[in-house]
This record gives C-alpha cells, sequence and structure tokens, in this order.
C-alpha cells in the first residue's frame, strides 16, 4: 500500500527525536492546537522513544454474531488487514473508545507489526500480553493491561481513516511522538515547523534551568525577559 502523505525532512524527523512531548503540547498551543496530547495512556518501555507517522485502526463495539468466532478470516478482517497494511516508520494509532474491559491488541499481532518496521503501537484500550510485550523493542503505549481477548470488547471496522483516540483526533500521516511522559499528535502539514520551534525551545529551557540551578530568581527568567533572551543569544553566539 502507498503511502498517503508527505514525510517530512530529515532535519524535522532528526529534532523531533530530541524535544519532549510537554515542549510539543506548548508549541502546538502556540499554533493554536490545544488538544493534542493522549491523555492517560502511558508507555510499556519508558526507555523507548516514539516518532512515526500515523496510519490508524478504528474499532466499534464488539456484537456477539459477529464477533465471537473462533477462526478469524485474515482476508477480510480489518485488524489484520491493517497489521499486514502498515509500513515502516509508521505508528498503528487504535480508536478503542476508551474501552478496557478486553484487550485491543496482543503481543503475537504486534510482533508482527515490528517485523514489518512499523514504530510503534498507541491505543487508547488494553493490551493482554504485557509481560511479553516489554520484551519487544517496539515503543507500545496503552491505557491498561487486560487479559480478555479483543473480540469480546472489539470489532474492527475500519482502517486508515480520522479516528479519535484518548480524546484527540488522528489523521492518517500525521506525525506521532511519545517519551516516558506520553504521547502527541502532530498535523503534518505543520509538523515542520512546530519541529524546529521545540527544538530552539528545549534549548532555550536548557539554558534557563542552567541559570536556576545556578540560584537565579525565577522573575525575568522563566518566562525569559527581553534581557534573558539577549544573554542566551549570546551565549549560542560564541559556541
Amino acid at each position: 500500500m502507498s503511502r498517503e502523505y508527505k514525510p517530512i525532512s530529515r532535519a524535522a524527523w532528526d529534532a523531533l527525536h530530541r524535544v519532549s512531548t510537554a515542549t510539543l503540547t506548548s508549541r502546538l498551543m502556540k499554533a493554536g492546537l490545544r488538544n493534542t496530547f493522549l491523555g492517560g495512556l502511558g508507555p510499556l518501555r519508558p526507555d523507548l522513544r516514539l516518532l512515526g507517522y500515523a496510519r490508524t485502526l478504528r474499532y466499534v463495539p464488539a456484537r456477539e454474531d459477529l464477533d465471537m468466532q473462533v477462526d478469524y478470516d485474515n482476508a477480510t478482517n480489518i485488524q489484520r488487514l491493517a497489521v499486514e497494511a502498515i509500513e515502516p516508520e509508521e505508528v498503528l494509532v487504535i480508536d478503542a473508545r476508551g474501552e478496557v474491559r478486553a484487550a485491543s491488541f496482543g503481543h503475537i499481532i504486534a510482533t508482527r507489526i515490528m517485523k514489518r518496521g512499523a514504530a510503534g503501537l498507541v491505543t487508547d484500550g488494553a493490551l493482554r500480553d504485557t509481560p511479553r510485550f516489554r520484551s519487544l523493542n517496539l515503543p507500545v503505549y496503552a491505557r491498561a493491561a487486560h487479559a480478555t481477548t479483543s473480540s469480546v470488547m472489539h470489532h474492527p471496522a475500519d482502517m486508515n481513516v480520522v479516528i479519535g483516540c484518548a480524546g484527540v483526533q488522528v489523521c492518517p500521516g500525521d506525525v506521532v511522538v511519545g517519551d516516558a511522559e506520553g504521547v502527541v499528535v502532530i498535523p503534518a502539514h505543520i509538523a515542520e515547523d512546530v519541529a524546529r520551534d521545540a527544538l530552539r525551545q528545549d534549548d532555550m529551557e536548557e539554558f534557563i534551568l542552567q541559570k536556576v540551578q545556578q540560584g537565579a530568581s525565577i522573575s525575568g527568567v522563566y518566562p525569559p525577559d527581553a534581557a534573558t533572551k539577549a544573554e542566551y543569544e549570546a551565549s549560542h553566539r560564541k559556541l
């Protein structure tokens, strides 16, 4: 399946690998976007960073006549089709409606997307096999753990469409960034500007932190006044 979005530049990609989700939410707020952080989700591997392009999967509530079969038809099951469609540098983002009374994904199919080159997995539902997830070199974020199989609560209805995940709109091709704090979604069309500005803000905040650690008052430093900004610029001209 060909990609339906334009990848960001390597410079922006490298910048997004470095900056925190906290900084990114600040930059997105400055761009007028206030609801971009997927609240309530946590990483199974806080040591891994997440960065990639959203490929979405939408679940609706399960119905017994459709979802209690012993065997899946891999040729028609939307979840299985999404797994086999994912490409390198893509993040599978699942709209599980916040439902945690059954898993939304398991270890074996997560291993499959990892082998296909997926950059990560994000769900606002639960996962099963979570101890085994922690052995995967795959950034994974979820709301909870639940051992019950997905078909008890979830019916895969559509893929690569606009979804809601943890109360945030996610479009296919959006840039998804995760760190130990959580996950933020960046609209693809502003990702370049956000990456550039976030890198500069992170650098400025590191400068501010050093001043505070040295005993400086917060007043005039955080947020920085004109004098602090001038001091920051002067220090960087010396580098």
